[in-house]
């Protein structure tokens, strides 16, 4: 348990006296000082929770003693204890040195103990709530920064997904357009790529469609070549391959295997008709 401290000041010894007899046995270290310039070098030197004033002393008195100590130290709970009574007294120490209580002399040993014991409560619970409202605030400006990296992560993730999507698009729209004919064949042998151009050949009437099997359109020797480009992750090819009255040669590029993906890019590259007419000489 933390210990607390208990600042008696008093300009008359006896009463200090009188009061570390009352009190020795509480749970709490007690300090005293006879002025107060003499209080305030005290609070210089200890930690102190309460301070107990009396109010008519000679240097200064206690509404004086408790403002400078509201001003110095405004943690610590601040309490009259004097045997005068008079009305403007009491507003001044209320009003200037911000007390919690005006005891009275000569004073209840028990109710004094209680008062004491309060005090130092208080003191325990205003700090508390000190403590947590600081927390608050730092817990606050943790969210608040949290909350801004979040931000500029979200930005920097959406900007990155927009460069993405624009790269995409635009490689979608350049391999549309490429005019050679491409077809993209999944492992399992199902197309899942065909551009423009592809899709435009026509096998005995059909237009090749994404989702079919490749054995819809190529024969058993095309799908051999495949089977060996995709095994052996090695360029193939098939030369003067005939598509309607077309002639192409066809290059086979197995996918790199990226991302748990595999398959095969097949590369149609048309001859032309005097090219043919060599080719057969």
């Amino acid at each position: 348990m933390t210990e607390h401290t208990v600042l008696f000041v008093d300009d008359e010894e006896n009463i200090l006296n009188a009061l570390k007899r009352v009190l020795r046995r509480e749970n709490y270290q007690i300090i005293t000082a006879a002025s107060g310039p003499e209080g305030l070098k005290m609070l210089e030197d200890h930690q102190v929770q309460v301070v107990i004033s009396d109010q008519r002393m000679p240097e200064m008195s206690g509404t004086e003693f408790l403002t400078h100590v509201m001003e110095r130290h405004p943690d610590a709970v601040r309490i009259i204890l004097s045997g005068y009574t008079d009305v403007d007294t009491i507003t001044d120490a209320i009003n200037q040195g911000h007390i919690y209580k005006f005891l009275l002399k000569p004073w209840n040993e028990d109710a004094l103990k209680l008062e004491i014991s309060r005090a130092l409560d208080y003191y325990e619970l205003v700090n508390l709530n000190k403590s947590l409202h600081q927390r608050v605030l730092e817990q606050n400006e943790e969210l608040k920064r949290y909350n801004e990296t979040l931000e500029d992560m979200i930005k920097n993730r959406t900007l990155e997904l927009e460069i993405q999507n624009q790269v995409l698009e635009l490689s979608r729209e350049i391999l549309e357009n490429i005019p050679a004919p491409v077809i993209g064949i999944s492992e399992d042998g199902i197309v899942v790529l065909a551009n423009g151009a592809a899709s435009r050949l026509s096998f005995d009437g059909r237009r090749m469609t994404v989702g079919e099997d490749f054995s819809d359109y190529f024969p058993e020797s095309i799908r051999e070549v495949f089977r060996e480009s995709l095994i052996g992750k090695a360029l193939s090819g098939v030369r003067d391959y005939t598509i309607g009255e077309e002639h192409f040669d066809i290059d086979m590029s197995p996918l790199s295997g990226k991302e748990n993906r595999a398959g095969v890019i097949l590369l149609l590259k048309r001859k032309e008709p005097c090219s043919i007419g060599l080719d057969h000489q």
